[in-house]
């Protein structure tokens, strides 16, 4: 049967693995490589690595430390930052990464979905879309540049538009809920969700394996995927890479489908 996935997601920041808040104030809370080995170790399902640096310094991906990532990595892994051509995606693919994430350079060039997914295929193209909640509105703009820029666009139609140019699998970002450990934008993954056929990841706001049911719950096979949750531990964040064991994720999955 086909399961939910539970994703950590780690931000790389000046070669170190950093957690934010609201997409600021980077903390270091250790090293990828390390972070990876102890994720070997737990099982996890797959991964997502985001260099938050290459676009804003707009520099090419980081090849030596995204090699090093896929030789240590014994999960499916998701690399994004400073992708920008097809050229670096096949690269990047050649040096056993499963699936590269794009998010700025989609927005300046949309066709550039299209030309990713001719050269590595559909289910290898991931559009990360960091959303930020209108005011006074149900509605979700998208950002970039670590929600620097708003694009003024709705999150709903980027997302329609992204799969009809070949996304195969689309991560929602909540700006507002980053870091914050209080639960998942449960109306913004549901709005995704109902709007494209693709899979979709949901980021953004996941401080306790309650708030992974929850959106399993609320919509069903998504990945859940959280960066805090799975490095932070107790009232105080203190640093220590977590992820359920196997019990856990079955009776969160039994849970689920027992609805």
């Amino acid at each position: 049967m086909l399961r939910p996935r539970i994703i950590p997601c780690l931000l790389v920041h000046k070669g170190g693995l950093v957690k934010t808040i609201n997409f600021k104030k980077p903390k270091y809370v250790g090293d990828p490589i390390n972070s990876v080995r102890i994720f070997n170790e737990k099982l996890v399902d797959e991964l997502i690595v985001l260099d938050i640096d290459a676009t804003i310094n707009n520099t090419e991906p980081n090849y030596k430390l995204i090699s090093n990532l896929a030789n240590e990595c014994r999960m499916p892994i998701c690399y994004g930052g400073g992708i920008k051509t097809a050229a670096q995606a096949k690269k990047i693919i050649s040096l056993g990464v499963e699936k590269v994430a794009i998010s700025s350079a989609a927005i300046d060039t949309p066709m550039l979905i299209t030309e990713i997914a001719s050269e590595i295929g559909r289910q290898s193209v991931v559009v990360v879309l960091d959303a930020k909640k209108r005011l006074f509105s149900q509605s979700y703009d998208v950002c970039t540049h670590n929600a620097k820029k708003n694009t003024k666009r709705c999150v709903i139609e980027v997302s329609k538009q992204f799969e009809s140019l070949g996304a195969g699998e689309i991560v929602i970002n909540s700006i507002d809920l980053d870091g914050g450990m209080r639960g998942y934008d449960l109306s913004l993954a549901s709005q995704v969700r109902e709007s494209v056929c693709v899979p979709i990841t949901i980021l953004g706001g996941a401080g306790r394996l309650d708030d992974i049911e929850n959106v399993f719950n609320h919509c069903g096979l998504v990945g859940a995927a959280a960066g805090s949750l799975f490095v932070f531990k107790g009232a105080y964040r203190a640093v220590l890479i977590n992820y359920p064991n196997m019990k856990q994720r079955d009776e969160l999955i039994a849970k689920v489908f027992s609805h």
